[in-house]
């Protein structure tokens, strides 16, 4: 059993500096986007699960599960990339009232 929750932890390592990874593209859009209201994308949010799906399906996973804990990875990767435009956006409104 220590072999396996070995194994656990180093994945979940791996999985944390992969969705560092993908978290920092969240910052680039949010850099990217023009406006607020292209932050939440709902045919990119369909599309990603879907993809995701057939990545799952490939490996022998439950898609249905799989697509699941994406829902809520990319809900929360849309939360973090509003705060950070609103962030870059308070930044730019501050700048230019100095």
């Amino acid at each position: 059993m220590k072999d396996v929750r070995e194994g656990v932890d180093a994945v979940d390592e791996a999985l944390v500096r992969l969705l560092a990874r993908r978290f920092g593209y969240m910052d680039a859009a949010a850099r990217i986007k023009p406006e607020r209201g292209h932050v939440r994308d709902e045919a990119r949010k369909a599309q990603v699960i879907a993809n995701v799906s057939l990545h799952a399906a490939a490996q022998g996973l439950p898609e249905d599960r799989i697509a699941r804990l994406w829902d809520c990875l990319v809900e929360e990767s849309i939360a973090y990339e509003f705060e950070a435009f609103d962030g870059l956006a308070a930044a730019e409104r501050a700048q230019h009232a100095s």
